[in-house]
C-alpha cells in the first residue's frame, strides 16, 4: 500500500529539505529556544516539560561530575555556592572590568569578576570563566535540546539581544554561538522579536511600543507594524536594570524596617544569596495575587538572627519606586526620539517576566492611558518572535512576507580636521545600510590618510566614542583638495560595523571590521544622548570655531604655497600688503572668535585676488609657449 506524504501549506513534501532553524532568547535570568512546528511558533520543552532554563551555570572541582550544572541543578545551588554559580552574566557581555565597576554591577554579584583579555572574566573554581564562554554552556544546552526534540541537526538559529547591545556586546553573543556550535541566521533586537509574534498572531497594525522588562535588561521599542513591514522608529533602555535590581531594592527595603542595622552590602555572600533568593519569593508572590491585596512575610537569618518583614502590595511599590521611573523616563525619551506623542501609540505591549509585576502595569497603564498587551506569555514572546523569523530565514516559509528593519542607538561617523566629527550614519537609521561620503586631502603631496572612527551625538571627537582606527596609504601626490577618498560605513543586520576608505581616481582601498574590545553602557549612552542635547548651542559654536581656524590654515598654506612658487609676480607694495593680511589671518586664528576668523579669512582671500590672476596668466603662458596657432 502506497503511503500518503502529508506536508505544511508551501512547504516541501519532501521532510529532509525541510531546514530546521530555532529561535533563542538568550536572557539574563532565563532562556528559551523555539521553533515553527505545524505551522505554529512554539517553545520547546526540557525532558522535564519546563520550557524555561534558568540562565544560571555552576563549575564543580575536580572529581565533581561534568565539572559544571546548568539551569536549574544550578540555581538550586547559587545560595550555597555563590562563588562558582555564575548568573546574569549577559550583563558582562562585551564589558571590561573598569565599567562593570563605574556601573556598580561588579559590587551587586555573589562572586568575583576580574579583569580577562578583551573583556572581564568570572572567577571560578574551574579557573577564570569569560562571559562568552558561560553563554556558550547556556546556548549549548538549548542547542542539544532542539536537536533532541527533532532529532535531527540543526540548520541555524536567530538569537535575541536587547536593543541597546552595542557592537561589542553583540559580537561577544554571535561568538559565543558558534562556541556552542550553532549557526548565527541573525541577531535581532528582542523588543523586535516580540513585534514579530504580535504581528503575525494578532495582524495588529499601526505605531506600537514594546516595553520590555527582564530580568537585568530593560529595553524600549517604538515600531510601525504594516503589513508584515515591522520598521522600529526609536529604540533606548538601560542594560543594567531588570527584574535583579526589584529583588536588591526590596531587599534593602526589608533590612532597613528589620532595625538590625545591617544593609546588603554588610552581609556575606551566602547570606546575600539566601535574602535575594527570599526577596525574589516575595515578589513572584505578590505578582501572583495583585487583586488579593495580600501581604507576604520576606523571613530569612541575617547575622544569627531571624529576619521576618510583612510586605504588602504599596511597601513594594514604594521600596521600588525609583526604579519604575528609570523605566518610564527611557520611555518619554524613546518617545522624543520617534517624535510621537504618547496620544500616537496604539498598544503598548508588554515582555519580559518581570512586566508581571503590578507596579509596572500600572505604570505603564498610567503614562499611556490605556491598558497594556499581555495576552501573549511575556517570558516566551522574545522566542517564539525569533522562531517565526529563524524559519523564514531558513527557507521553510517562501511565501512569507515579514520585513524587519531594525535601527542603530547611536550616530556613527569619522573624525576630520581639527578634531570634528562628520557624521556619515544618523543615530536611529535603519539597518542593514551602507552609507557613502567624499573626502579629500588637507596637505600638498599628502599621500596617506589617517581615519578615526567614532561614535556618538557630539560635534567634537573628544567628546564622542574612539571606536577604531585605520589607515588609508598609497593616495598619490596631488594638491591638497584634489584626491577624492570615499568613505563608506557598511552596518549589517546584525548591527555589526565595516568602514572602507577608497581612493576613487586610482582604487586603492582599506577597510576595517569594527570591533571594539568593550561595551559602552547604556547610562553612557544615555548620558551622551542628553549631553547632545543640552550642549547643543555649545557644540555649535565650538564647531563654528574649529571650522573657522581650519579653512584659515587651509588658505594660509595655499597662499605660502603659491608665495613661493611664483612670488616674483608681486612688487613689493603688493607683496607687504599680502603679508600683512596673512600676518592679520594669522593673529586673527589664535582668538575665539569665530566670526572675526572668518572675516580675516575673507580678506586674505579677497585681497590674494589680483596675485591669483597673475598666476592663471602665467600658468596659460607657460603652456601655450612654442605651440602652433593652428596646431592649437
Amino acid at each position: 500500500m502506497a503511503l500518503l506524504q502529508i506536508s505544511e501549506p508551501g512547504q516541501t513534501p519532501d521532510p529532509h529539505q525541510r531546514r530546521i532553524a530555532v529561535g533563542i532568547d538568550l536572557g539574563t535570568t532565563h532562556s528559551l529556544v523555539a521553533a515553527v512546528r505545524h505551522g505554529v511558533p512554539e517553545c520547546l520543552p526540557d525532558e522535564q516539560g519546563r520550557v524555561i532554563l534558568p540562565s544560571v551555570v555552576r563549575y564543580l572541582g575536580n572529581g565533581q561530575g561534568s565539572g559544571r550544572q546548568i539551569g536549574f541543578d544550578a540555581l538550586a545551588a547559587q545560595a550555597e555556592d555563590p562563588h562558582n554559580t555564575i548568573s546574569s552574566v549577559k550583563r558582562l557581555m562585551g564589558r571590561k572590568l573598569a565599567d562593570l565597576q563605574a556601573q556598580g554591577v561588579a559590587a551587586q554579584l555573589p562572586y568575583e569578576v576580574v579583569d580577562g583579555p578583551g573583556m572581564a572574566a568570572v572567577r571560578t573554581v574551574a579557573g577564570d570563566k569569560s562571559p562568552v564562554e558561560v553563554s556558550a554552556e547556556i546556548l549549548a544546552t538549548l542547542r542539544f535540546r532542539a536537536e533532541d526534540t527533532f532529532d535531527d541537526d540543526l540548520f541555524g538559529a536567530v538569537i535575541t539581544v536587547p536593543a541597546y547591545f552595542d557592537d561589542a556586546q553583540r559580537q561577544a553573543t554571535k561568538d559565543a554561538a558558534q562556541m556552542a556550535g550553532l549557526n548565527v541566521l541573525r541577531l535581532i533586537n528582542e523588543p523586535t522579536a516580540a513585534a514579530i509574534a504580535y504581528g503575525l498572531d494578532q495582524g495588529s497594525e499601526g505605531v506600537y511600543a514594546v516595553y520590555d522588562l527582564g530580568g537585568g535588561t530593560f529595553d524600549v521599542s517604538i515600531l510601525r507594524l504594516t503589513r508584515g513591514v515591522f520598521e522600529v522608529m526609536a529604540t533606548g533602555g538601560d542594560s543594567a536594570l531588570g527584574g535583579d535590581d526589584y529583588d536588591r531594592a526590596l531587599a534593602e527595603w526589608a533590612l532597613q524596617r528589620s532595625g538590625l542595622g545591617v544593609s546588603t552590602a554588610d552581609l556575606s555572600t551566602t547570606e546575600r544569596a539566601h535574602l535575594l533568593a527570599e526577596a525574589r519569593r516575595v515578589k513572584e508572590a505578590l505578582s501572583a495575587h495583585a487583586e488579593s491585596g495580600e501581604t507576604v512575610t520576606l523571613s530569612t537569618n541575617v547575622r544569627g538572627q531571624p529576619l521576618a518583614v510583612d510586605i504588602r502590595h504599596a511597601d513594594f511599590a514604594d521600596a521600588t519606586q525609583a526604579l519604575t521611573q528609570r523605566t518610564m523616563a527611557a520611555v518619554r525619551r524613546v518617545l522624543r526620539d520617534a517624535r510621537l506623542d504618547k496620544s500616537d501609540i496604539q498598544g503598548v505591549v508588554m515582555v519580559g517576566g518581570s512586566t508581571r509585576m503590578p507596579v509596572v502595569r500600572q505604570a505603564v497603564r498610567e503614562h499611556f492611558g490605556q491598558e497594556p498587551l499581555t495576552n501573549l506569555n511575556p517570558d516566551e514572546v522574545v522566542a517564539l518572535g525569533a522562531a517565526v523569523q529563524a524559519n523564514q530565514l531558513a527557507g521553510n516559509n517562501p511565501d512569507g512576507e515579514l520585513l524587519l528593519l531594525d535601527v542603530i542607538p547611536l550616530s556613527l561617523g569619522i573624525e576630520t580636521m581639527g578634531g570634528l566629527v562628520e557624521r556619515i550614519v544618523p543615530r536611529n537609521t535603519t539597518i542593514p545600510t551602507a552609507l557613502a561620503q567624499d573626502f579629500t586631502t588637507f596637505k600638498d603631496g599628502q599621500t596617506a590618510l589617517a581615519l578615526h572612527v567614532v561614535q556618538g551625538e557630539r560635534d567634537l571627537v573628544a567628546d564622542c566614542r574612539s571606536l577604531a582606527r585605520f589607515e588609508l596609504r598609497g593616495i598619490p601626490p596631488m594638491a591638497a583638495g584634489a584626491a577624492r577618498i570615499r568613505v563608506t560605513f557598511t552596518v549589517d543586520a546584525d548591527g555589526l560595523l565595516t568602514v572602507t576608505a577608497r581612493e576613487q581616481g586610482t582604487g586603492v582601498e582599506a577597510r576595517i571590521d569594527v570591533k571594539p574590545s568593550y561595551g559602552l553602557s547604556d547610562e553612557q549612552i544615555a548620558a551622551m544622548l542628553q549631553d547632545s542635547f543640552a550642549t547643543a548651542q555649545q557644540d555649535m559654536q565650538a564647531r563654528a570655531l574649529v571650522e573657522a581656524r581650519v579653512e584659515a590654515e587651509r588658505m594660509l598654506d595655499a597662499t605660502h604655497s603659491a608665495l613661493a612658487a611664483d612670488g616674483d609676480l608681486l612688487n613689493g607694495e603688493e607683496r607687504a600688503a599680502i603679508d600683512g593680511l596673512m600676518q592679520a589671518l594669522a593673529a586673527a586664528r589664535e582668538l575665539t572668535d569665530a566670526g572675526a576668523i572668518e572675516a580675516a579669512t575673507e580678506a586674505l582671500a579677497k585681497g590674494t585676488e589680483p596675485f591669483a590672476a597673475m598666476r592663471m596668466n602665467r600658468s596659460i603662458a607657460q603652456a601655450l609657449a612654442g605651440q602652433n596657432v593652428e596646431n592649437l
